[in-house]
């Protein structure tokens, strides 16, 4: 395995627009998918667009909750509750970090 790979830093943001049972699902299902897979390796940074409506458009967030993944490049996003724990290893590339 590359070091650089090993020790790279994954940057994701949550985007939602309060606390809603579907927020609540999103988040945890992230951080235990980055828990399994990213442990020590991640930073997660909940953006609520109730309070900060203008990072909605300006991050092209259009649906809600929606996951970010800003580092590594390229940026990828994932829009939903994120049961799915396949898709979401695949849609933000996340098997390349095991």
């Amino acid at each position: 395995m590359n070091e650089e790979t090993s020790t790279e830093k994954w940057v994701l943001s949550l985007y939602i627009a309060g606390m809603t049972p579907a927020a609540h699902r999103a988040l945890d299902n992230i951080k235990a998918i980055c828990e399994e897979h990213l442990q020590g390796k991640y930073s997660l940074e909940v953006i609520d667009l109730i309070e900060q409506p203008g990072l909605a458009e300006t991050h092209q967030i259009f649906a809600v909750p929606t996951v970010v993944r800003q580092l590594p490049s390229p940026l990828r996003k994932i829009i939903g509750d994120l049961a799915d724990s396949e898709r979401v290893l695949v849609g933000l590339e996340l098997h390349a970090a095991v």
